[in-house]
């Protein structure tokens, strides 16, 4: 089992940002960082780097600002707007890991929102290759359920917008539905989800030159049972990666043959020897070993912080 080292790892502004690292197993390959599906803690994808970690790879992952262990007291007091996890938090955790790693391949896992900050992401240049699932713009036109669309949009437009009046942020775990949003994040992302192509209609992004300045290899994953990302609305975001050499996967949870895969399912457990493999093993063909007879230990001297940056607890990944 891979050591696993908690600590606080500070954005570009400062703001400090909860981590981990998950220290790899022999022979290593390289390293990858998991950005996260936007208001979803790092914990979901513990197990995943886990298993990373025995195929070689330092793993990196963290929670974006307001979610999780980056989580302030006041979560109304926030003021952070959806692009900034991009801007600030996706770029500042690559740049730190490729000066704590320069030696080593740099790859990334962007699940869903994650896909969208290495596209959004300056620092993305730095990387040999990245892994997208489940990344695709998420207009309310390509959701196919009637019903799964109505209320979406009665989220996004009438129940989010009153909740962060009363409270300063959205409680979306009152809700069942992830981790509490500020209310600028939630605000953005209901002005994209209205806009024909996402935010690449959002004049201020500038979101299409972003992405065509992408060339590395990516691989972008497509899940059947996904309700939220179709894969005409996952070939519509990948079209913009312009410059990039990319290899298509839409998977079948008949076909894959270990249960539900959905939008944030293929990172438990019981997708170890299905999912993950396929996810891993194009990793490794971007990182071919570079140490086989000994392992690299982190070059840095976190001081663990089990407790988080704001106080949070840090509690096991899910199952």
């Amino acid at each position: 089992m891979a050591n696993v080292t908690r600590f606080t790892l500070s954005a570009s502004d400062a703001y400090p940002l909860g981590a981990s690292h998950f220290e790899a197993t022999q022979p290593l390959r390289g390293v990858v960082i998991i950005h996260s599906a936007s208001a979803v803690s790092q914990r979901l994808y513990q197990a995943f780097a886990l298993f990373l970690a025995e195929q070689g790879f330092h793993v990196l992952s963290y929670d974006y600002r307001g979610i999780g262990r980056s989580r302030p007291e006041h979560l109304e007091k926030l003021g952070v707007r959806m692009q900034d996890w991009a801007e600030l938090d996706a770029d500042s955790v690559t740049q730190w890991a490729r000066q704590h790693w320069p030696d080593l391949p740099l790859l990334a896992i962007g699940h869903s929102f994650g896909g969208h900050a290495i596209g959004l992401g300056d620092a993305s240049r730095h990387l040999s290759g990245a892994v997208l699932i489940a990344c695709n713009a998420s207009c309310l036109r390509f959701i196919s359920s009637p019903w799964l669309r109505l209320r979406a949009w009665m989220l996004f437009k009438l129940v989010f917008p009153m909740l962060s009046r009363i409270n300063g942020y959205v409680p979306c775990r009152r809700l069942g539905i992830s981790e509490d949003v500020p209310e600028g994040v939630a605000r953005q992302c209901s002005r994209w989800t209205s806009l024909p192509r996402y935010f690449f209609d959002d004049p201020e992004l500038n979101a299409e030159v972003r992405f065509a300045r992408v060339t590395l290899p990516l691989l972008v994953v497509g899940l059947d049972d996904d309700p939220y990302a179709s894969s005409d609305s996952i070939d519509l975001l990948a079209g913009y990666f312009t410059g990039a050499s990319i290899k298509r996967l839409q998977l079948s949870p008949r076909v894959m043959g270990s249960g539900v895969l959905g939008h944030l399912e293929g990172f438990r457990r019981r997708h170890r020897d299905t999912l993950w493999p396929l996810v891993s093993s194009w990793l490794v063909e971007r990182a071919p070993s570079t140490q086989p007879d000994g392992v690299s230990a982190a070059p840095w001297s976190p001081i663990a912080d089990e407790a988080g940056p704001h106080g949070a607890s840090v509690q096991g990944a899910g199952g």
